[in-house]
């Protein structure tokens, strides 16, 4: 097995925000392989937030962005589990984060489950006339690609299109240790 480097942890940490323990097993696991190593800690990051995700998150931030010119903005609440965490500057960033992605793309809905039956089936028929006589999978395919713009936790994140914002708010539930959920947002445009 290949020796793991400190460059290696290094960038592996730089990559993921993991611990430095958790970069250097996730290497040594991976056998230096960077991917495979990322892809071990997205892996433990998702089992640790999934253990997290049924304790109440009743602390948190209120978090407004307003884009440059002030005709346009949004606001997002971000829940936590302590008032503590909520003051940190990894959770206020996030929150950040959370309402210039909402800014920029225009999300209606928290959650997929949260898309009235109604939306869901109008958009399916709207699908699968404009694909007449394609297999059914091609309209299943063009309404997934309708979450991702409509559903903010479905969203290619702004800063780094390589993840979603749910791989996002994994990886600081991962981090901070704490249950972490949006719960709402507005999102306001002059004239609209």
């Amino acid at each position: 097995m290949a020796e793991i480097t400190t460059e290696q942890i290094k960038a592996l940490r730089a990559r993921t925000g993991a611990g430095i323990v958790d970069c250097r097993n996730a290497l040594r696991q991976a056998g230096g392989d960077l991917d495979k190593a990322a892809d071990i800690l997205k892996a433990k990051g998702l089992a640790s937030a999934q253990r997290k995700a049924d304790r109440a998150a009743t602390e948190g931030l209120v978090e407004a962005y307003i884009h440059t010119g002030g005709k346009l903005g949004a606001m997002v609440e971000v829940s936590c589990e302590t008032d503590f965490v909520a003051r940190t500057e990894e959770f206020r960033r996030l929150c950040r984060d959370l309402a210039m992605q909402i800014t920029a793309s225009a999300p209606r809905y928290v959650h997929r489950e949260e898309i009235p039956a109604e939306a869901i089936e109008a958009q399916r028929r709207l699908f699968a006339a404009a694909l007449a006589g394609k297999p059914p999978a091609a309209v299943e395919g063009k309404l997934d690609r309708w979450y991702q713009e409509v559903v903010l936790l479905e969203q290619p994140f702004i800063r780094d299109e390589g993840k979603t914002i749910r791989d996002l708010i994994t990886e600081a539930v991962a981090r901070i240790g704490e249950n972490i959920q949006v719960r709402r947002f507005a999102r306001f445009r002059i004239g609209e």
